[in-house]
């Protein structure tokens, strides 16, 4: 089981039940909803995701005919994304989870419409906290 919640702590998600097709998405939809390089989404069955708190927070927005972001009213944290043509699949923002996952991501899609600063295997040091010279 996952736990999950938005940035505000708002909106609770519990997920019984696996993440499938783990992706890094770099379309231009994703990096604009996300605000990103990429974002990385996963499939979950619908009736395995259940809203414990802040269910009248939600808000979406239809980007397409059918399909439907859905996120916290109050913070704007992408929450997961709904199609009517598969109404029984949510595909769930990662970044949300507050759970460690045991599945993986399986690819980067839409690579040709990838940020011109985004390096995939890019060399950079890492940080524990922030980057030195940051206060």
């Amino acid at each position: 089981m996952y736990q999950a919640s938005c940035l505000c702590g708002a909106v609770k998600l519990t997920l019984r039940g696996a993440i499938s097709s783990i992706i890094h998405c770099h379309c231009s939809l994703c990096r604009k909803s996300s605000g990103t390089a990429y974002a990385t989404n996963g499939f979950v069955n619908r009736d395995d995701l259940q809203i414990v708190a802040g269910e009248e927070l939600i808000r979406h927005y239809a980007f397409k005919p059918g399909r439907l972001r859905h996120f916290c009213g109050v913070c704007a944290s992408p929450l997961y994304s709904s199609n009517q043509d598969d109404p029984e699949k949510l595909r769930l923002r990662l970044g949300i989870l507050d759970s460690d996952i045991t599945e993986r991501p399986m690819s980067h899609n839409y690579v040709t419409s990838k940020a011109n600063w985004e390096e995939l295997d890019a060399k950079l040091p890492h940080y524990a906290g922030k980057e030195p010279g940051r206060e």
